[in-house]
């Protein structure tokens, strides 16, 4: 067994004389020190030894094996450090060529949009709230006093998860939550998105953004709704824009009406974009109606409230005169990269 033991360590340093790469490194240990293994199978056959020959054996086989293992690793440094050199050699980096161009993104004009319309109700008091987009039935039409016939409630226009539960169809559900949970005074902005059973085209999609506010304080009233409206118009289109509101009917609110204001692009000349009629409809909204505040714990005998809400994504289509829907969620960057 000694000379098998000697015949395996000169064996291996022939082998690892003529070494090329790591991966050849590699295979002679594994040929020699793995689990099937040449000294591994000798010393697990050192039970059959004598009791004489088994510490003889056994410590030449330990120096042989530390030996071999001595060698691969300063082999192993040896080619990992001739392996450098040649990249040193090989490799460079001109520091004097110009360095790639980073694109910086930017936002999306959705985004562009949210945001101005927060800080403008932001600064006038208004706080921001979210609310869940699987909702109850409850708060998306019974509390909004939507009748059980109501034709928002049809397969056809909602998405229904289940009997009682859906995919919002407005984000006035979260007026319903605050007005259960805070008393008044209330001043809240809810923006999010909402769902409706639509066909996709230059102008709907199943889903979309919807923006409402909600005020609810002793002596509100419909000159304050149409005030701060007016202001939120000036704001976003120019101080010289023009509001105008026409009656309309919304189960939540009473009275109810739809704002107007004049055409961003053509200042009420009349343009493509208006129709030619100088003025473009913005937005819903109206009294907080009795029952509505009622149900959520509200005395409509002491307050009084207004809300609104207005598609987030046909007012970024207006400001930047943008034709197709489609083009807000399709994420071309040729498209994107305007805003």
């Amino acid at each position: 067994m000694k000379e098998k033991l000697e015949k395996i360590k000169m064996e291996s340093i022939k082998e690892l004389e003529g070494i090329q790469n790591l991966q050849q490194l590699e295979e002679i240990r594994i040929k020699y020190l793995g689990k099937k293994g040449e000294l591994t199978q000798v010393l697990r056959g050192m039970g059959a030894l004598t009791a004489e020959e088994r510490p003889v054996v056994g410590q030449l086989a330990n120096e042989i094996r530390d030996y071999i293992t001595e060698k691969i690793e300063e082999t192993a440094y040896c080619l990992k450090r001739r392996d450098l050199e040649n990249r040193l050699r090989t490799e460079f980096v001109d520091v004097t060529m110009p360095s790639r161009k980073l694109e910086i993104g930017n936002k999306h004009p959705l985004t562009k949009v949210l945001d101005e319309i927060k800080e403008i109700f932001i600064g006038m008091g208004f706080t921001i709230v979210e609310g869940p987009e699987i909702e109850k039935t409850y708060y998306n039409f019974d509390a909004l006093n939507h009748s059980k016939y109501h034709p928002a409630r049809d397969m056809q226009d909602t998405f229904y998860i289940s009997e009682d539960v859906l995919l919002r169809t407005q984000t006035s559900p979260v007026q319903v939550r605050t007005m259960e949970k805070q008393k008044p005074p209330i001043r809240i902005l809810a923006p999010g998105r909402v769902y409706r059973a639509d066909e996709i085209d230059a102008t709907h999609s199943p889903m979309f953004h919807q923006i409402e506010g909600l005020v609810v304080d002793k002596g509100i009233t419909m000159a304050n709704l149409k005030g701060t409206l007016d202001v939120f118009a000036k704001q976003l289109y120019g101080e010289t824009t023009k509001t105008k509101f026409r009656p309309h009917h919304f189960p939540f609110t009473e009275p109810s009406a739809e704002m107007d204001c004049t055409c961003a692009a053509c200042k009420g000349e009349g343009c493509r974009i208006c129709k030619y009629t100088g003025w473009i409809e913005i937005l819903g909204g109206g009294m907080v109606h009795p029952k509505v505040l009622k149900k959520c714990g509200i005395d409509p005998e002491i307050y009084s409230g207004f809300a609104f809400g207005m598609g987030l994504d046909r007012i970024a289509m207006l400001k930047y005169d943008i034709d197709d829907l489609r083009l807000m969620f399709e994420n071309d960057k040729r498209f994107l990269s305007q805003f």
